[in-house]
């Protein structure tokens, strides 16, 4: 029982790490999907800021959105303040007064959370295409040309562009999470070739309005409301040329928090959506949320019993004890990290990435642990870093 284990625990670790994305790599040039873009397509577009107590981001932000190489005149800027007590109003209402666009302030009171805001603010969007605007993301001046250009397909109903992290001081998470984001976006590239990508990011993504969907307050739009573009029968694709800058955390603690916070309004969007999980109704698009998300998110579990189990036969030798030396070097780094990340050491690939990989399935495990209990998330606080 115990070889049975060790070897089911391993090999579904190198599925849900590298055996899918070889799987997406091979199938994607097996029969590649391409999106027919169009650099020219100039649709109307909104774009909607949902903020709490964003005074030190927001004024960049929106000077950000408004230098966009885009027609003033198929653009609008709408913001939802979360009842912010913090000036964020005053910030919004002063950059509308000499925006060359119009720029919409709405007020949601009592707090509700982003979603709630969302639900708020998008009736009031004129545009053709909305695009979703963290209040503290930077997007390159074109970001707009290349998110909508894919909307000339008229299979395309949700885009997302690539996010870049940057790490200002050279901070350990910095370094692994930006290598874990080179790592997605690689692999939505091959999920773009197969129809659908099943992940976006949230600070730079674009839908058609007339296929949003109001959600539930506690809902994670930046997950659900993809895949309900998927249910409708739209594609969900990337766009790598349109990026986001995105200061990276500069503690785990924080980055911590906030993928508890991420993974368990993921799972709830998982449980809400498991229908997109039926392979006899949505075919390789199940086998991709499957992988991609449920399988990930539950990932500590085949680590924990590879752990256990390896330590178990160890003592075996041969394989067993190889199994064992890795798994000390990949504790045992990622232990040198968390060690270094508190002074904000610049350290190498080699002890950044061990430990952000532990940080993440150490949070899927807390995130589990709340969705098995009922909690749920619903506001949010400011991302400092």
């Amino acid at each position: 029982m115990l070889k049975l284990l060790f070897w089911l625990s391993l090999l579904l670790l190198m599925y849900i790490y590298a055996g899918y994305p070889l799987l997406a790599r091979m199938l994607a040039a097996f029969r590649p999907i391409p999106v027919n873009r169009e650099d020219g397509y100039r649709p109307s577009v909104s774009i909607v800021i949902a903020a709490f107590n964003e005074a030190a981001d927001i004024r960049a932000t929106l000077e950000n959105k408004l230098a966009q190489h885009y027609p003033s005149e198929l653009l609008e800027i709408l913001v939802v303040s979360d009842g912010s007590d913090d000036g964020t109003d005053d910030i919004v209402t002063t950059i509308a007064s000499e925006a060359r666009c119009p720029v919409h302030l709405v007020r949601q009171e009592p707090r509700q959370g982003k979603t709630s805001g969302l639900n708020l603010l998008i009736p009031r969007a004129t545009g053709d295409i909305l695009l979703f605007a963290d209040a503290n993301s930077h997007w390159d001046v074109n970001a707009i040309n290349y998110l909508v250009s894919n909307f000339a397909d008229p299979d395309v109903g949700y885009v997302t562009g690539k996010m870049v992290y940057a790490n200002q001081d050279g901070s350990l998470v910095g370094d692994g999470c930006s290598a874990y984001m080179k790592y997605e976006n690689r692999l939505r590239e091959y999920e773009t070739q197969l129809g659908s990508i099943v992940g976006v990011d949230g600070g730079i993504d674009a839908m058609r309005k007339s296929l949003h969907q109001t959600l539930q307050a506690d809902q994670l739009p930046d997950f659900v409301q993809p895949l309900k573009v998927v249910e409708q029968g739209y594609r969900v694709v990337y766009e790598p040329r349109a990026l986001l800058k995105e200061n990276t955390n500069d503690d785990s603690d924080s980055e911590f928090s906030m993928r508890v916070r991420v993974g368990l309004r993921a799972l709830w969007a998982l449980k809400d959506m498991a229908h997109l999980m039926n392979p006899f109704r949505f075919g390789l698009f199940a086998l991709q949320m499957v992988s991609h998300k449920l399988l990930r998110y539950l990932a500590f579990i085949p680590l924990a019993m590879f752990t256990i189990t390896t330590l178990a036969l160890a003592p075996r030798g041969g394989f067993y004890s190889v199994c064992l030396f890795g798994l000390i070097a990949l504790y045992g780094l990622g232990w040198v990290g968390r060690r270094n990340e508190v002074p904000g050491q610049n350290l190498s690939f080699l002890y950044s990435a061990p430990y952000y990989f532990l940080l993440l399935n150490v949070a899927s495990f807390k995130a589990t642990l709340a969705f098995i209990k009922g909690e749920k998330k619903v506001v949010w606080n400011p991302r400092k870093g």
